[in-house]
């Protein structure tokens, strides 16, 4: 249900209700009729990647404050669109193999956690991990 501000013009105070959008948009407190604070609508578009490939626009739809949380999240979505659309993610097979070659051979602790997942579902095992 959508969020509509009032404000009493004696005091300065604002409130925020919830109200329906067929219900009359009318408040008061205390026999003082409020009045209705028209904003703007809040609505991102730039938060949406639309090639999954393209650094640029993720770097434009992370370059605002949030939290560290939903930048991997929004960066394992577009890891998981380059898999379906390539069988692989390539991003994330590059990474794995420079991290690789600047570790002396060492490969990746989520490559080694990757490649056990298959061979265990190769094996009719299925493995989940928790958060």
């Amino acid at each position: 249900m959508p969020l509509y501000c009032y404000i009493n013009e004696k005091t300065g105070e604002t409130v925020e209700v919830i109200q329906k959008m067929t219900d009359t948009h009318e408040y008061s407190r205390d026999g003082v009729a409020w009045k209705r604070v028209w904003l703007k609508p809040r609505m991102s578009v730039d938060s949406i990647v639309t090639d999954p490939y393209s650094s640029k626009q993720f770097v434009a739809a992370t370059n605002k404050p949030d939290t560290i949380g939903s930048l991997w999240d929004r960066s394992a979505e577009l890891s998981q669109k380059r898999a379906d659309k390539d069988g692989v993610d390539g991003v994330k097979e590059s990474f794995y193999d420079r991290y690789e070659a600047t570790h002396h051979g060492t490969v990746h602790p989520e490559r080694k956690k990757e490649r056990g997942v298959k061979k265990l579902a190769d094996q009719g095992i299925n493995v989940e991990w928790g958060d």
